[in-house]
């Protein structure tokens, strides 16, 4: 059984996310997971005036998605950071392109979740979330989010991300705040869900 993890980080926050989903997705037995990043469509001078330089060059080591690897995943996992309450442009410009795995029904039945992060904790997060299902619904796949059994959503004794329609995390205006334990601990959690559903689906 296959999940792919499929995201966009630009300063390293998502990505740390996808980790903490794939160590959630290693503790389904039979579950096998891949991590792989969609196509930057900035150039090099506009990534390194926004800041990102630093964190493109550790982040471009992890494998490129290729839309066929899709079709090949029972389960994927798609992480994206917010721009102005919606995924981000290189995430939506990916999945433009799977017009092909659409006309065949290539997604159909298969798992489909998503994680976020945004600036700020009212940055459009769960409007980022709902909105990306829309494309899942279209192609036919079982969305899966966050349950509310991961109870560590619901605290206020701390500032976090997740909800449940999947896990999230708050970076800071200028990026400085990397993802808190908790919202490490709704990655895995998130992860090991889609997982386990794949799982029972498979054997079906």
């Amino acid at each position: 059984m296959k999940i792919l993890v499929v995201y966009y980080s630009m300063y390293g926050h998502i990505h740390r996310l996808a980790e903490a989903v794939a160590e959630g997705v290693k503790g389904v037995k039979g579950a096998e997971v891949e991590l792989r990043r969609v196509p930057e469509t900035l150039s090099p001078e506009v990534l390194a005036k926004m800041g990102a330089a630093e964190a493109q060059k550790k982040l471009a080591k992890m494998p490129m998605c290729k839309v066929e690897d899709l079709a090949s995943a029972d389960a994927i996992i798609f992480g994206t950071p917010t721009r102005f309450g919606n995924m981000c442009g290189q995430m939506r410009q990916f999945l433009d392109a799977t017009g092909g795995l659409w006309k065949d029904g290539s997604l159909v039945g298969k798992v489909g979740s998503v994680f976020t992060s945004s600036a700020t904790q009212h940055g459009g997060q769960e409007s980022t979330i709902l909105s990306f299902h829309i494309t899942l619904l279209h192609h036919g796949m079982i969305i899966a989010g966050l349950p509310y059994s991961f109870q560590e959503q619901m605290r206020i004794d701390e500032m976090t991300g997740g909800s449940p329609y999947g896990a999230s995390t708050i970076t800071g205006g200028n990026g400085e705040r990397m993802p808190s334990e908790n919202e490490l601990a709704a990655a895995r959690f998130q992860g090991k869900y889609v997982a386990t559903i794949a799982s029972k689906l498979a054997k079906k």
